[in-house]
């Protein structure tokens, strides 16, 4: 199988073509490192089964030379992280919103399968835990900034479905709830690579809000698998899935553990939103899926529980030169 990646070069994506190359299939990644890195790819290099090109998708002609040598595209390109969001809502949609359309519109020239990335951010303020992948998408008002990550992401769920329906693409969208192992970068608001590195500097690790939000966090691993079995199944096609986790810890009992885990003097400090991000922000309060979609399908199970997330993601930044932080 020949698989293209969009933002291969990023946490995810990486991971993903690692994945993949491991199975032996040949696999392309476009990605402008906007928020990827060279350096996630570079043992890749060598394999000549990998390629790259660094550029933007919406650069329509190697955007579409790439499509058509694809048999699978992963579609992970996207703008991500609070912080990004917060500070470059322009970008956030157009890249979002545009370079989906383009995707799709390639792609549906020749019906190639698209696997779309999306997130748990689309549930929006939604109380109707766990998250149900038919349920209710209930976003805040236009005039905070924050939703429009989630409205984009809805946005290209919404336009994947209607070229499979009218068009006849297959796709398959994929909801993912807070991803996390190495590569990540802690600079557009990750929690875990922001709490870890703070601990192992013996720094103030910083909880915005009051930190009784809670989430579910999963190892990229899980993700990877679970996105190519979607990718594999026929019975995908034309669905939206959860993948996640369902072990829930609220941010602040995530700061003490972290804390514990690398035997920090860091004292643990909390940062209004207000402070931390913009006037006004608002949060979910939980995030926790339902995974019985996933699981009756692909008979997905997360194989990492918290604990052993943290003390790889530690064991990680414990052994990466301080400045490549």
């Amino acid at each position: 199988m020949r698989a293209l990646i969009t933002g291969g070069a990023g946490f995810v994506g990486s991971h993903l073509a690692e994945a993949l190359l491991l199975r032996g299939d040949e696999v392309m990644v476009i990605d402008d490192l906007s928020t990827g890195t060279i350096d996630n790819i570079e043992a890749f290099k060598s394999n000549p089964a990998f390629s790259y090109v660094l550029d933007t998708i919406q650069a329509r002609p190697v955007l579409a030379e790439l499509v058509d040598r694809a048999d699978v595209i992963f579609h992970l390109a996207a703008a991500v992280g609070v912080r990004l969001i917060i500070e470059s809502p322009v970008r956030t949609i157009e890249i979002n919103t545009k370079g989906t359309e383009l995707v799709l519109e390639l792609a549906a020239k020749k019906r190639k399968k698209v696997l779309i990335t999306s997130t748990s951010e689309v549930y929006g303020k939604s109380d109707a835990f766990p998250f149900d992948e038919a349920g209710d998408l209930v976003l805040g008002a236009t005039n905070k900034g924050r939703w429009s990550y989630a409205c984009s992401k809805a946005i290209d769920e919404f336009l994947a479905l209607a070229y499979w329906k009218e068009k006849g693409v297959p796709v398959v969208i994929g909801r993912l709830f807070n991803t996390v192992g190495p590569r990540q970068k802690s600079h557009y608001g990750m929690v875990i690579p922001n709490f870890v590195k703070q601990a192992l500097a013996n720094e103030p690790i910083t909880v915005f809000g009051d930190g009784n939000q809670s989430r579910c966090f999963t190892w990229v691993g899980d993700v990877v698998d679970a996105l190519i079995a979607l990718s594999r199944h026929p019975g995908a096609v034309g669905e939206v899935f959860n993948v996640g986790s369902t072990e829930e810890i609220s941010i602040a009992a995530l700061a003490e553990l972290i804390k514990g885990k690398t035997q920090s003097a860091s004292p643990i400090v909390c940062v209004p939103y207000d402070e931390a991000y913009e006037q006004g922000f608002e949060d979910m309060p939980r995030r926790v899926p339902n995974l019985a979609k996933i699981r009756k399908l692909i008979g997905y199970e997360p194989s990492l529980d918290l604990h052993r997330i943290l003390d790889e993601i530690i064991k990680y930044y414990r052994a990466l030169p301080r400045e490549r932080w």
